[in-house]
């Protein structure tokens, strides 16, 4: 059985909640309570949710249910955007003893305390979106290699396929000083790379208060922010999770190709290759500027990694466009894509347009695309064979086969030895083998610790 105080954790969606629900975790730690496996018995489950895709609702139910057979008498607690969006029917799904929205989930322990008053309080609290209006800092710990630090939240962006605005609010961010100092505590843990996460991390910088209708003028940019931290030399890697194009300027990108710190991949969203769907979309630019983007980075990192957010079958999407987003991601020089299947959303405006795109269809692009992601991340792995670069190794199986990444994003698989996870080693890159993973072995040369 698990101990008195025990509690479990689960996470869907991105890495910024990964963040947040490390940083919840440590709260309960601090508490006494002993964290467990979310597959075993414990006397609390707190289930992180997200609301990007149509299949939120369905995942939670499935993780209340398959969490209560451990321990029916365990009391459930649903945090996050989808949380926030749904809290009345979160509330109503048998098992779900607590739903806590995007503010009230950093005061969980507050409100666990109070979970006997259910029957005159309600099972949710749930603020108004619209009046949150500040910033709690996060970042994952525990993983000895890489650490998710959030810098940002929220977003003032209106997109029209997109609930995160109305999940998370307007765009806030974080100090320079105090993520700052977050990163040095990251880095005096051991852990070697950091990921800034966000919502809208180009925005960086936004207020917290409004005054007199307005909104304050930035305090710091996000180019301020990463030249900040790039003097931070307990931590060894910085990569940007990712940003707009549109906010992705040539500052940034001379910055990066400059940096030691800060490794040679962007990840910039496009969605759509065309530019009658990125108006439909209200995207904040045209694949002309993505293209620019594109080639900037390549032109100062030919090495870089750039990867890619797509949605298919957004409503109104004829074949002839989708084919131009094809075409146009064909012709990028791009190393991977994430491919989304365009899902109905409740009160966002595209769930109002018509020309909805049959199911059967957005599931044939989404296949269409994530073949030309296969062909787009081989060739780029290609163009490195024979070459060494250096490899942060994260993990090791029993065959003492270990894995990591490249400074340009490039996942390797190499035989060694536990004593080299969690340091950054050089290798030569030798093929690509059936997994897509590029096989390598360690430089007879260059085999000091770092």
């Amino acid at each position: 059985m698990a101990t008195p105080k025990s509690v479990a954790f689960h996470t869907l969606g991105c890495k910024l909640n990964f963040s947040e629900t490390s940083t919840i975790r440590r709260q309960f730690e601090e508490e006494g309570y002993g964290v467990v496996n979310f597959d075993g018995p414990s006397d609390f489950y707190v289930l992180n949710t997200c609301s990007v895709t149509d299949f939120a609702d369905r995942k939670c139910r499935y993780e209340v249910r398959k969490a209560l057979k451990h321990n029916p008498e365990a009391k459930f607690i649903v945090i996050g955007c989808y949380a926030q969006l749904k809290p009345k029917e979160i509330s109503e799904i048998e098992g779900v003893d607590l739903v806590l929205g995007a503010s009230e989930k950093f005061n969980i322990l507050e409100h666990i305390n109070s979970i006997n008053d259910f029957d005159t309080l309600g099972k949710y609290r749930v603020g108004k979106i619209n009046e949150v209006n500040s910033f709690s800092d996060a970042f994952s710990f525990g993983d000895r290699t890489r650490s998710f630090l959030k810098v940002q939240d929220g977003c003032d962006y209106k997109c029209s396929f997109c609930t995160i605005p109305l999940a998370r609010g307007k765009s806030r961010s974080d100090t320079i000083l105090n993520v700052v100092s977050n990163a040095k505590k990251i880095g005096q843990s051991g852990v070697k790379e950091i990921v800034l996460t966000g919502v809208n991390i180009g925005d960086f910088g936004n207020g917290t208060e409004v005054i007199e209708g307005l909104k304050p003028k930035k305090q710091a940019l996000f180019v301020d922010l990463i030249q900040a931290l790039d003097e931070i030399k307990a931590v060894q890697r910085f990569r940007i999770s990712s940003i707009e194009p549109n906010l992705c300027n040539e500052e940034i990108i001379d910055f990066v190709a400059n940096s030691e710190g800060f490794m040679p991949h962007f990840h910039m969203p496009l969605q759509s290759g065309s530019n009658a769907i990125l108006k439909a979309m209200r995207r904040r630019y045209k694949r002309e500027l993505y293209a620019e983007r594109v080639d900037m980075i390549k032109d100062k990192m030919p090495h870089c990694c750039i990867g890619v957010d797509v949605i298919v079958g957004f409503p109104g999407e004829t074949e002839d466009q989708f084919l131009e987003t094809y075409e146009f991601l064909n012709q990028l020089d791009i190393s991977y894509l994430h491919v989304f299947t365009y899902s109905e959303r409740p009160n966002t405006l595209a769930a109002t347009m018509h020309d909805s795109v049959p199911i059967k269809e957005r599931r044939r692009r989404n296949k269409m695309l994530r073949i030309l992601s296969q062909k787009k991340r081989i060739a780029f792995y290609n163009s490195f064979v024979g070459q060494k670069r250096e490899v942060l190794f994260e993990s090791i199986d029993d065959n003492g086969l270990m894995e990591g990444f490249t400074d340009n994003y490039v996942k390797v698989s190499c035989l060694g030895n536990s004593e080299l996870l969690n340091t950054i080693q050089c290798v030569q890159l030798d093929a690509i083998n059936e997994a897509q993973l590029m096989t390598s072995s360690l430089s007879a040369m260059e085999k000091a610790f770092v």
